[in-house]
């Protein structure tokens, strides 16, 4: 992606949130900060590691069709839109 700007602030926040998660999650799990007992389990500590993975896909979803857009913008073209090269060159010709 060419900026920050370019991913919208919502999706930002939702990243930032899964990052907290998981360095919450591996806190936890090392032993370094302790948390209330409901948080404080092997199980609270693999369910926010999967709540944080699951709240950076947004991100990761729109670099990815970032990333489709300009390598290979034939195949995400409408189908309306199929004129190539060698068509325009043509018209020019007549």
């Amino acid at each position: 992606m060419r900026a920050f700007n370019a991913v919208p602030k919502p999706v930002l926040v939702l990243e930032l949130l899964g990052m907290v998660l998981l360095a919450l999650a591996y806190f936890s799990i090392n032993h370094v900060i302790s948390l209330p007992s409901p948080f404080d389990s092997a199980t609270a500590a693999v369910v926010m590691v999967f709540c944080g993975i699951a709240l950076m896909l947004p991100t990761a979803m729109m670099i990815l069709w970032a990333v489709a857009h300009n390598v290979a913008p034939l195949l995400i073209k409408p189908q309306g839109e199929s004129h190539s090269r060698k068509d325009k060159r043509d018209d020019a010709d007549d």
